[in-house]
């Protein structure tokens, strides 16, 4: 991994030198979504960069049960079955902080947060986001800009450490004071703040101060990412669309920063035109994580109907059905995101662009589930009218013989489709 990673870490310096370059950052733990980004750089002969969040992964388990060193082999896997290169794979962790424990103390909950660095670095990870962007009990929603920045450095410094520990390649950081939520947004959306030039430029400043603080001049000198608020942004069912003349002023200050590029979230179902223009604009590393997930679940969901048609069986629960049953039985990770009334929520339980869904496929009757569907469809070919019906996005691509029309390939082919328009935009 450490020749992708050195060429991460060279791109401010390329695109300083006049290059246009950047990079979609894939956010899933999701075993296809995975293959289908190895599948599609190993395709496109390109580096893919995976990260898992603080939320998803860390050194207690997280939601999917998975420490960093099992997230490693984990991917590692995957690209041995698919014969992806890891010269060409970084891992990334991304909100690394306090976040699963913000409802403790500060001071344990910090504790926590540098235990999971720690675990992140000596698994090998080598893009290490720092978001410490989140009050702790008592503190409110957020803290001050300078004490953000103390505790990205305070986990810094924890990073650093476990790779002299453990040897390794030296990790590359991403800092920020103005993080977007993970996942999207939780309330309807009705004005978004870009980020002031000013804010940028104070957010590099106090974080620089902070690591020079604790002897980390060589680490900060690895920072390449900011995270800014670009101006875009998903919920539910709305999408604030990317616009250059609102950012331009924020693109501008890269200019007086050539160590750096800006690193955006809720990057999801962006038009193509608005991700180049991102890129364009300095933000050359792209976030997307829910899009994918929510055109894996759209194929599945498709899937099902069609074997409805092709494999009826009346003891098979369709697939709509199950999740829903599955959902409803543990509504921890929707009930606060999603409301209205009982069929509004069950819209949005299924459909929404936040895909609060993906936490559940994991889960054992999920997993049931989708294994009855596939074997009920094994490797018969799908008829083409049937794909046309149900799977619309992905006709074309079967009828010019591009994608077979098999189960297994069409998941793997919706989400490539979003995969590609990240790649046309980075590239």
């Amino acid at each position: 991994m450490s020749q992708a990673t050195d060429r991460l870490a060279a791109i401010a310096a390329r695109r300083a030198a006049g290059e246009r370059c950047g990079i979609a950052s894939i956010c899933s733990a999701h075993p296809l979504v995975i293959e289908a980004a190895l599948r599609h750089g190993k395709a496109r002969e390109t580096d893919v960069l995976i990260e898992a969040t603080c939320n998803q992964v860390n050194h207690e388990g997280g939601y999917t049960g998975m420490t960093p060193a099992d997230f490693r082999r984990f991917v590692e896997t995957i690209a041995g079955k698919v014969g992806f290169s890891l010269d060409r794979l970084v891992l990334g962790g991304d909100h690394l902080g306090p976040n699963p424990w913000k409802h403790l103390p500060a001071p344990e909950a910090m504790a926590r947060a540098s235990r999971m660095v720690d675990a992140y670095a000596e698994a090998g990870f080598t893009k290490v986001h720092l978001d410490a962007s989140m009050g702790c009990a008592g503190e409110g929603a957020a803290p001050p800009d300078a004490t953000i920045a103390a505790r990205a450095a305070e986990l810094a410094e924890v990073a650093e450490a476990a790779v002299e520990r453990v040897g390794g390649t030296k990790p590359v950081y991403v800092i920020g004071t103005e993080v977007p939520v993970p996942g999207g947004a939780l309330e309807a959306m009705d004005h978004l703040a870009v980020t002031t030039p000013e804010a940028a430029r104070e957010t590099v400043r106090i974080h620089r101060d902070a690591f020079s603080r604790r002897g980390l001049d060589r680490a900060f000198s690895r920072t390449l990412g900011v995270v800014v608020q670009p101006g875009v942004e998903f919920g539910n069912a709305e999408v604030i669309t990317y616009q250059p003349d609102r950012a331009q002023a924020l693109a501008g200050t890269l200019r007086d920063l050539p160590q750096f590029v800006f690193e955006a979230h809720s990057t999801d179902y962006q038009p193509a035109s608005a991700l180049t223009a991102l890129v364009d604009d300095g933000f050359a590393i792209l976030k997307v994580g829910p899009w994918l997930t929510f055109a894996l679940r759209e194929a599945l969901y498709g899937l099902s109907h069609i074997a409805d048609i092709l494999a009826p069986d009346p003891a098979r629960e369709g697939l709509p059905a199950a999740m829903e049953r599955v959902m409803l039985a543990a509504p921890g990770n929707w009930k606060n995101y999603y409301h209205g009334s009982e069929a509004e929520q069950r819209i949005e339980r299924h459909f929404s662009y936040s895909d609060r869904i993906r936490y559940y496929w994991p889960a054992p009757a999920a997993q049931h589930a989708t294994d009855a569907l596939l074997q009920a469809l094994g490797d018969r070919d799908i008829p083409l009218p049937l794909i046309s019906q149900y799977l619309g996005r992905l006709d074309g691509a079967v009828a010019n013989g591009s994608v077979a029309p098999k189960a297994g390939a069409l998941l793997i082919a919706s989400v490539a489709k979003v995969l590609d328009i990240y790649a046309s935009a980075t590239s």
